[in-house]
C-alpha cells in the first residue's frame, strides 16, 4: 500500500467543467470517493432495511446463499476501504515500516479478541446497531471530503472541504453519549409507565394484578 502511495500519486484524469464540476484525481482520491460512496450507500441501506418488516419474511435456501456471498463481498470491500483510509491516516503520523506493522497487527488481534463481546453486546442491545450503523454514515462523508479537497474538487464553484479528525470523533463522541442519555431516558420512562399501571387498580379500589 505505502508503495502504491507513493507511485501513484500523477493524476489519472482531469475533470475540468467551469461552474460544476472541477477537480484533479488519482488512485487515492478515487478509492477515496468511490470508496465513501459505497460506505454511504452501504450504511443508508442497512438502516433502512432495519426499518423495515419484508426481511422478517421467511427466504428460500438460494435467496439466503445469495445474501450471504452479497454480505462477504461487502465485507471484504469495506474492510480494503477502511484499510486504505487507516494506513493513509497512519502514514501521516509516521513512515516507520514497523511501527505501522505492528499497529496493524496490535489492532487486529484486539478486533479478534472483542468481536465475540461486540456480537453479545449487540445481540442483548439492538438499539445501538442504528448508532454502528450512523457511524460508517460519518466516515463515508469524511472519506468524500478528504478525497475531494486532495483532488482540488470544485462543485458549482465551491471547493470541497475536509472534514478535521478532530471533529470525526468529536461527532461520534456526541452520538454515543446522546443515545446512552436517550436509552436512560427511556428505561425510567417505562418504569414510571409501570407503576402507573400498577396504581392505576389501587386507586380505583381495586387490587392489583400481581
Amino acid at each position: 500500500m505505502i508503495k502504491l502511495i507513493t507511485s501513484l500519486t500523477e493524476p489519472l484524469f482531469h475533470i475540468d467543467i467551469p461552474g460544476v464540476v472541477e477537480g484533479s484525481f488519482n488512485f487515492a482520491t478515487v478509492v477515496f470517493l468511490l470508496g465513501g460512496g459505497f460506505i454511504m450507500y452501504t450504511a443508508v441501506k442497512e438502516i433502512s432495511h432495519m426499518l423495515s418488516v419484508e426481511h422478517l419474511e421467511s427466504e428460500g435456501a438460494s435467496a439466503i446463499k445469495k445474501q450471504v456471498t452479497t454480505v462477504i463481498a461487502s465485507i471484504v470491500l469495506m474492510n480494503l476501504i477502511f484499510s486504505f483510509d487507516s494506513i493513509l491516516s497512519a502514514l501521516a503520523i509516521t513512515d516507520v515500516f514497523l511501527v505501522l506493522a505492528v499497529a496493524i497487527v496490535i489492532s487486529g488481534v484486539a478486533m479478534l479478541m472483542l468481536a465475540d463481546h461486540v456480537s453479545e453486546f449487540l445481540r442483548r442491545n439492538r438499539k445501538y446497531e442504528v448508532l454502528g450503523l450512523f457511524i460508517p454514515l460519518i466516515v463515508g462523508v469524511v472519506l468524500l471530503g478528504e478525497g475531494g479537497h486532495v483532488a482540488h474538487l470544485k462543485l458549482m464553484g465551491f471547493p470541497v472541504e475536509p472534514m478535521s479528525k478532530t471533529t470525526f470523533y468529536f461527532s461520534i463522541a456526541v452520538l454515543v453519549v446522546i443515545d446512552i442519555m436517550q436509552s436512560g431516558y427511556q428505561r425510567k420512562l417505562n418504569t414510571a409507565r409501570q407503576l402507573e399501571s400498577a396504581q392505576a387498580p389501587v386507586a380505583r379500589g381495586q387490587t392489583p394484578r400481581s
